[in-house]
C-alpha cells in the first residue's frame, strides 16, 4: 500500500507542472495514465475531457495561441500519442508552445517486442521529427531536467512541441525524494551584439524605400514594431501568424497581404526587407519565393533562419521586442516622411477589395459581417476553409492572438479545437470558429467538450458549400474531372442541436448578421450553418 506522505511519480509531476505554472492539461484518460489523474485532484490544474486525443492536441494549440503560454496535453501510450500526431506536428510547424506527457510501457519491456497493450515499437522516435525534443523518463528523478529543458526551449528558444514518454512503472513509484517543487530559473532569449545592431541601423537609415515583415515570432513586439515603423516611414506586413500587429487603422499596415499578386508586386519595390521573427514560408506567401530584390535583414531565435531559404545581409539573432527597441535606441529620432508610402498601402488595400474573384467577393461580404458584429476583444479560430484562405488576408485582426489558423501543416479539422483550447487560454475572451463543411467532420465531436465545458460565447460559422471546395476547384483549374469532392455531408444542424448547441441557419447575410449578434450573447455555443447559395 501506497504510504501517506510519499508520491509518486505521476503525482510528483503534476505538481510540478502547477509550480511552472500550468493551469490546464487536455487529454482523456485511460489505463495507462492513472497515476497522472491520481495527482491532478488539489493540485489547481483544470482537466478538460476532449473526445479524441487529437482534440487534446489541437485544444493545446489553441490555448497555447491565444494565452502564449505551453498548452499541455496528457496521452496514453501508443495509439494516444499517434492520434495526437498531427496536431504535434500542427504546433511544429507554426511555432507553437506544447507540452505533451504520455505513458509508455513498463520499463522492462522497451523494444523488447512482447505485445503489451499500446505496446510501439520506439515511441520516442515516432514524436521525434515534429517535436523541439522527445525524450524518456527512465526514472522519476529524470522528470524536473526535461520538463525544465522544455520550458527552456519554451522560454528561449523557438518554441515548438515538446514530448516526454514516462514508462508506467516509473509514473507509479514512489520517488526517492519530493522535487516538484524544483522550478529552475527560466531563461529569456537576449539580444544580438552591439556590432550587429549598428550595422543594421546604418543599412536601415540609409534605405529609401524600406518595408518591413512581421511574423508570430514578434507578437510581443507590437508596439516597438509599430514605433519602428512610423520611424522609417515603413509598410508593414504580416504572416498570418502575426495578424493584428498592427492596429487595423494604422496607415502603415499593410496586412497579411503577402498572399496575393498587389502585395507581391509591393515587396518587389522595397530596397531594404526587416524580417521580424517570420520564417517567410511558402505557406504564408502561396509562391515558392517572393521577388526581394533589395537587401534583407532578420531577426530571429532561430539560427537556421539566417541562411535558409532568404539568406539575409545581417541576422540578429535575439528576442523580437528587445531588438527592436535596440534599434530604434540607435537611429535617428525624426521620423521620416511617410505620406508617399501611407499612400502606397492605402492603394493596395482598396486593389485587394477591387479585384476579388467571384468567390472572394462572397466570402468578404461574410467576413465585413463578421466584422460589423465581432466584439472588440474576441478571438476567431479557423480551419483550412476557403472562407478562412480569403479572411486570412482579407479580415483585419484588432490585435495579435485574435486569429488562430493551422499554416504550416495546413490540417483539417483544426478550427473547433483549437476554438476550445483558445476559450481556457483567455477565458473571458467570445470565440468565433470558422470551419467548413469537410474539415468540421474530422473533429466535430468535440462538440460535447464545448458544450460541457464552456459557459461563454462560442460561435461555430459553419460554411458549407456541400463539397470539398478547394480541391475540387483545383482538379477543376488542372482539367482533372472531380472525384471524391461531392461528400453526402449530414443534418448538421440536427447534429449541433444533439450536442446541446444552440442552432442557426440564416437564409441571408442580413440574418447571417443578426444570428452572430445573438451568438455572441449566449453564454454557451451556439452553430450557424451558411449554405453558399445564401451568401450570394
Amino acid at each position: 500500500m501506497q504510504q501517506q506522505n510519499t508520491l509518486t511519480g505521476g503525482q510528483a509531476l503534476v505538481r510540478l507542472l502547477a509550480n511552472y505554472g500550468v493551469d490546464t492539461v487536455f487529454g482523456i484518460p485511460g489505463v495507462h495514465t492513472l497515476e497522472l489523474y491520481r495527482g491532478l485532484p488539489g493540485s489547481g490544474i483544470r482537466h478538460v475531457l476532449t473526445r479524441h486525443e487529437q482534440g487534446a492536441g489541437f485544444m493545446a494549440d489553441g490555448y497555447a495561441r491565444v494565452s502564449g503560454k505551453p498548452g499541455v496535453c496528457f496521452l496514453i501510450t501508443g495509439p494516444g500519442v499517434t492520434n495526437a500526431a498531427t496536431p504535434i506536428g500542427q504546433a511544429y510547424a507554426d511555432s507553437i508552445p506544447m507540452l505533451v506527457i504520455s505513458s509508455v510501457n513498463h520499463t522492462a519491456s522497451l523494444g523488447k517486442g512482447w505485445g503489451c497493450l499500446h505496446e510501439t515499437q520506439d515511441q520516442r522516435a515516432m514524436t521525434a521529427p515534429i517535436t523541439a525534443f522527445s525524450a524518456l523518463a527512465l526514472t522519476a528523478e529524470d522528470l524536473p531536467e526535461l520538463v525544465a529543458r522544455a520550458f527552456a526551449v519554451f522560454d528561449s528558444e523557438r518554441p515548438r512541441p515538446v514530448h516526454i514518454s514516462v514508462p508506467l512503472d516509473v509514473l507509479a513509484a514512489p520517488v526517492a525524494r519530493d522535487w516538484s517543487n524544483d522550478v529552475v530559473r527560466r531563461p529569456g532569449r537576449g539580444v544580438p551584439a552591439v556590432e550587429a545592431i549598428q550595422q543594421a541601423v546604418a543599412k536601415l537609415a540609409a534605405a529609401k524605400r524600406p518595408m518591413i515583415i512581421a511574423g508570430g515570432g514578434a507578437l510581443q513586439a507590437g508596439e516597438a514594431l509599430q514605433a519602428l515603423s512610423e520611424r522609417l516611414a515603413a509598410p508593414v506586413f504580416t504572416s498570418v501568424a502575426g495578424k493584428g500587429l498592427l492596429p487595423p487603422e494604422e496607415p502603415l499596415n499593410a496586412g497579411a497581404s503577402l498572399c496575393v499578386v498587389p502585395g507581391w508586386q509591393l515587396i518587389a519595390e522595397a530596397d531594404l526587407v526587416l524580417a521580424v521573427g517570420s520564417e517567410m514560408a511558402d505557406t504564408d506567401f502561396w509562391r515558392e519565393r517572393l521577388p526581394l530584390t533589395g537587401d534583407l535583414i532578420r531577426v530571429d531565435i532561430d539560427p537556421r533562419k539566417f541562411n535558409d531559404f532568404y539568406p539575409c545581409a545581417i541576422a540578429l539573432r535575439g528576442d523580437a521586442r528587445l531588438t527592436l527597441e535596440a534599434l530604434l535606441a540607435q537611429l535617428p529620432d525624426a521620423a521620416r516622411d511617410a505620406t508617399s508610402a501611407i499612400g502606397t498601402v492605402a492603394r493596395l488595400r482598396e486593389t485587394i477589395r477591387q479585384e476579388h474573384a467571384p468567390l472572394q467577393a462572397i466570402h468578404q461580404a461574410i467576413l465585413d459581417r463578421i466584422a460589423a458584429v465581432l466584439p472588440a476583444n474576441a478571438f476567431i479560430s479557423t480551419d483550412m476553409t476557403q472562407l478562412a484562405y480569403t479572411g486570412n488576408y482579407a479580415f483585419a485582426s484588432r490585435a495579435p492572438r485574435s486569429w488562430l489558423h493551422p499554416t504550416g501543416y495546413g490540417t483539417l479539422g483544426y478550427g473547433l479545437p483549437a476554438g476550445i483550447g483558445a476559450k481556457f487560454g483567455a477565458r473571458e475572451r467570445p470565440g468565433l470558429v470558422l470551419v467548413g463543411d469537410g474539415g468540421f467532420l474530422y473533429t466535430a465531436q468535440e462538440l460535447a467538450t464545448a458544450t460541457e465545458e464552456l459557459d461563454s460565447p462560442l460561435v461555430v460559422l459553419l460554411w458549407n458549400n456541400d463539397a470539398l471546395g478547394q480541391i475540387r476547384d483545383d482538379m477543376l483549374t488542372l482539367d482533372i474531372e472531380p472525384v471524391g469532392v461531392l461528400p453526402r455531408n449530414p443534418d448538421f444542424i440536427g447534429l449541433a442541436r444533439a450536442f446541446g448547441c444552440v442552432v442557426k441557419q440564416p437564409q441571408s447575410l442580413d440574418e447571417l448578421e443578426g444570428d452572430l449578434r445573438g451568438g455572441f450573447a449566449h453564454p454557451g455555443v451556439t452553430l450557424i450553418e451558411l449554405k453558399h447559395a445564401c451568401a450570394r
